[in-house]
């Protein structure tokens, strides 16, 4: 589900293991990747990761957070992506699209197995949330 992609975006959560940065390593090279921390990215390696990325594309401003709660309301952005409650949602609110991919990995609780995929173009910034197979 990932081909194609231009450029990959992980909004936290990776892991509490040491080999969990491999996931990152995988996902780097597949394609640019730009990653902020979750509450369970604790070991050492996960150090180095943003609390928040701000991010243009094709002159669409993107703000990545792990938790929504997070979000400063008066940043300056057009779409703002995030995690942590592992459930989708692809929805404009007061201008924004408010996006969260949901959770790729192992099943969080009751929630269906997702990925988002963003296009961000002349045609304008949408979203669509992808169901995986297991």
């Amino acid at each position: 589900m990932l081909d194609g992609c231009e450029l990959l975006l992980h909004l936290g959560d990776v892991g509490s293991r040491e080999r969990d940065e491999e996931i990152l390593e995988r996902l780097a090279g597949m394609a640019p990747l730009y990653t902020v921390r979750g509450n369970i990215d604790t070991p050492d390696w996960a150090e180095r990761l943003p609390m928040t990325q701000d991010l243009v594309v094709n002159g669409w401003r993107l703000h990545l957070v792990h938790d929504l709660a997070d979000f400063a309301p008066d940043t300056s952005c057009d779409a703002v992506l995030h995690g942590h409650s592992h459930k989708p949602r692809n929805e404009w609110q007061d201008g924004r699209l408010l996006f969260n991919p949901g959770g790729g990995g192992r099943r969080r609780f009751t929630l269906p197995i997702t990925v988002g995929k963003l296009w961000a173009d002349a045609r304008g910034l949408r979203g669509a949330i992808l169901h995986l197979p297991i």
